[in-house]
């Protein structure tokens, strides 16, 4: 199956479960990613403010805030600007209706990044929408572990990959 078929596929089935089941199914999903090592360990992590019809990430954003340095995607043109959350910043609405951190940009190291994906493999394959932001980033940050976050009819046996796509360290649902 090919990508774009595939992406229509999860946003059909997206459509089959209320808000109130994924919203259920994030914080049980963000309960696991609390207590992960990696994410314990971390200090600096780069998360993203979710769309409707991704795992919920903004209240968990806002409970690690003030104990992590918590660094957000910004999007510039064809690239992802990672910008810190600070104590007073403030937001205004990306290019893709995201809610993005309007700050300078982050320039420092990750000790984790949290990805979302339109549906990921157990190999760590990841489908985003299409336009390759997250796996231009990805790539110039190799070292640093990853972490896909997507609700259980998200994550399937095979998601077809090209070479510039960026495999994910582990997946967390349920």
């Amino acid at each position: 199956m090919d990508k774009k078929t595939l992406r229509q596929q999860i946003r059909t089935l997206k459509k089959q479960h209320s808000q109130e089941e994924l919203q259920t199914q994030s914080e049980k999903i963000l309960q696991h990613l609390a207590t992960h090592p990696h994410f314990l360990q971390a200090e600096k992590i780069m998360l993203y403010a979710s769309l409707p019809d991704e795992v919920q990430t903004l209240d968990f954003i806002e409970t690690w805030r003030h104990r992590k340095t918590i660094i957000l995607p910004t999007v510039v043109g064809d690239d992802i600007i990672p910008v810190e959350l600070a104590e007073n910043v403030t937001f205004a609405e990306g290019d893709f209706h995201i809610p993005e951190p309007q700050s300078h940009p982050y320039t420092g190291d990750f000790d984790l990044i949290v990805v979302p994906g339109m549906a990921f493999d157990a190999d760590g394959h990841r489908l985003g929408r299409g336009k390759g932001y997250y796996d231009r980033f990805l790539s110039q940050h190799p070292q640093t572990h990853t972490i896909g976050l997507c609700f259980d009819f998200q994550l399937l046996p095979n998601v077809p990959c090209e070479p510039h796509d960026r495999i994910i360290d582990e997946i967390i649902t349920l």
